[in-house]
């Protein structure tokens, strides 16, 4: 097996793994509850529960975001081996692998706090779905108006750019891959975190909501013209929230 079939059997089996507990545990959830996500109806929080929360958003961050950093992945791993002198090539591009998701593991960690706070005010029901119309309109505005920014342009860009952003940034070593990786995950953050936020609105394992999303950021991040779909994307976000109160109020 070449490196780069190495490289992509091992993305692809995690991003298998992530998807077949994600599409388990919410079926389980919007079920008999009595399966994976049983542990998820827990009344309190405690350590053990926020350390089960927080691995779950982990979860579902490899499985949402590793798609779409698979091609600038696979163009790192080619660069290494193209290059004069470099060794170790497969070991440097897990190690971006994992760089980057360490990004997503942060992020992770927000969204798990985040996820304390709503569900400590009640604005947040046991099936980790908005329990207040005002927040659920404050999460669409949010996303929407995110879309419009030039933060979000720029993120995107260097999320697209995977050629530049390698040529840029560039680090020798296994220790500089890792930085490497981290550098675009935050990138990708940047460009992402303000989607992944609508999980609260529309259910944080809700699969409709979680494959809906991936494939969105997917297709922002890789089409031609989906650079462009931003002020779509946020026009159509802040509509929906400010008629959600409306809605919700009729």
């Amino acid at each position: 097996m070449s490196q780069r079939a190495s490289v992509l059997a091992g993305l692809a089996g995690v991003v298998a793994l992530s998807w077949t507990w994600l599409i388990a545990a919410s079926r389980d959830m919007y079920g008999s509850m009595q399966g994976l996500s049983a542990w998820m109806m827990a009344a309190t929080w405690n350590l053990r529960y926020a350390v089960l929360i927080f691995a779950m958003w982990v979860a579902m961050m490899v499985g949402m975001m590793l798609p779409s950093a698979t091609p600038a992945i696979l163009l790192y791993g080619r660069v290494l081996r193209t290059s004069p002198q470099v060794e170790a090539p497969v070991a440097r591009t897990y190690a971006f692998v994992a760089g980057y998701l360490l990004a997503w593991a942060a992020f992770s960690l927000a969204a798990t706090i985040l996820q304390y706070g709503l569900a400590s005010a009640a604005l947040l029901s046991p099936m980790m779905v908005s329990a207040s119309p005002k927040l659920g309109a404050a999460i669409l505005l949010a996303a929407g108006l995110y879309q419009l920014t030039p933060m979000k342009r720029a993120c995107l860009a260097h999320c697209r750019g995977a050629a530049d952003f390698i040529t840029r940034h560039f680090r020798p070593g296994v220790g500089g891959a890792l930085r490497m990786g981290a550098h675009h995950g935050l990138y990708c953050v940047g460009c992402c975190w303000a989607l992944m936020l609508l999980l609260f609105f529309g259910g944080v394992m809700s699969l409709a909501w979680i494959a809906a999303i991936t494939i969105f950021v997917l297709l922002e991040k890789l089409l031609p013209f989906a650079a462009q779909t931003g002020k779509v994307s946020g026009a159509l976000l802040i509509g929906a929230g400010v008629l959600l109160p409306w809605l919700e109020s009729g």
